[in-house]
């Protein structure tokens, strides 16, 4: 009962494959960037709100700078204090992720760009982003999945909320070899992190005036794990009685959502089906470039994109959609109570896309990031900035 008052305690603060020459071109930008500025560096700002900024892997530096440049001219009363973890650059250690670790935890706010997992086995099975997100608790990730006025898609006028679990699940990082050729990878799935999550999708629809929530599982073929998973999830609808509540095997739920996404409102699920289905749902509204996140821990928020790309294959090219990650840095604000600023920067994007004639490559354009972001600058002011 104790996690599930902390789960409501938190939803109340809610509502206040890339190419080898690629990655060679991500590492040489990113430890080029990286080498120019010094860990704890950072300006203090009197008045300002200090965010932990992680730019990751790929474009992330470049989506970064983004934010960067348009809260400057927003003149946003936010002071980023900038640490660099990767796997891909060597820049990973248990040292800088301790250094991460201690800036999340003392300003409770992050943003920060995908941290690439590479393929390979060196002997460690949890990435660093994995043990980032596990040490910090942050079992909520959340995705809304919205059209853009302006931005036709095949299914327009979408609205739909995706709530993953992604403490536990198929990324316990639980595997070993029980006989030559033989592995077994174990799925973890407890009964308190399933009714926090529950928890936290329904007290989540409830503040946010949504009508259903869909459970989504594999509880036919798993059924202890993802029946467990269900049960859960009945257990707390119960307890909300004006939320409606509906069940959907992922396989039917995946083929739903390209057939017709609007018969869906929020939808909670495991680790695994939440990363899978963030990423269809991205696609239909236009793709990972657009889509915003975020995850909560009962402590410390961290917004981010909401499909999580680290896109390599165009790094230093000048051509990556800062859209998504935009929408996040203004969603940051609200959950800092900066309304004005967030109202400020999320109507500048939106005019852009909704004007159309600045828009990047991956929504059918010419522009670049440069031109996409002197756009949104300069319709920042007519809001009032």
């Amino acid at each position: 009962m104790a996690a599930l008052g902390r789960v409501r305690w938190l939803t109340r603060a809610l509502v206040a494959t890339p190419n080898p020459g690629a990655w060679r071109s991500l590492c040489t930008s990113a430890v080029a960037q990286a080498s120019s500025r010094t860990q704890g560096e950072d300006v203090r700002v009197e008045g300002a709100f200090p965010v932990t900024m992680l730019p990751g892997d790929g474009v992330g530096p470049e989506l970064m700078h983004a934010v960067k440049e348009v809260f400057k001219a927003a003149s946003v009363p936010v002071e980023f204090q900038e640490h660099h973890l990767s796997e891909v650059q060597n820049m990973a250690s248990e040292e800088k992720l301790e250094q991460v670790l201690s800036s999340m935890k003392e300003n409770k706010v992050a943003i920060i760009g995908k941290i690439h997992t590479p393929m390979e086995y060196k002997g460690e099975l949890a990435s660093y982003d994995m043990r980032l997100r596990r040490k910090l608790d942050l079992f909520a990730n959340v995705v809304h999945v919205k059209s853009l006025p302006g931005y036709k898609t095949r299914h327009n006028n979408l609205d739909l909320v995706i709530i993953r679990e992604q403490t536990e699940g198929e990324y316990s990082s639980l595997e070993h070899e029980s006989a030559r050729g033989v592995i077994e990878c174990l799925k973890i799935v407890t009964r308190t992190k399933s009714q926090r999550i529950a928890k936290f999708a329904f007290d989540y629809a409830t503040k946010k005036g949504r009508g259903k929530v869909t459970a989504v599982h594999k509880a036919n073929i798993m059924k202890l794990g993802d029946g467990l998973f269900l049960q859960c999830c009945e257990e707390v609808a119960e307890l909300y009685p004006k939320i409606k509540f509906e069940k959907m095997i992922i396989d039917n739920c995946c083929m739903q959502l390209v057939q017709n996404p609007y018969q869906f409102d929020v939808l909670v699920m495991p680790n695994l089906y939440g990363n899978i289905i963030d990423n269809l749902a991205a696609g239909l509204v236009g793709g990972a470039g657009v889509v915003p996140g975020e995850s909560y821990s009962a402590e410390y928020a961290v917004f981010e994109t909401g499909a999580r790309h680290p896109f390599a294959q165009a790094v230093g090219r000048n051509i990556a959609n800062p859209t998504a990650m935009l929408l996040s840095a203004s969603n940051m604000l609200r959950h800092l109570n900066l309304e004005h600023h967030s109202n400020m920067i999320a109507e500048a994007v939106k005019k852009v896309i909704k004007v159309g004639k600045v828009r990047t490559r991956d929504m059918g354009g010419y522009s670049t990031t440069t031109d996409f972001i002197k756009s949104v600058i300069g319709h920042l002011h007519p809001y009032g900035g």
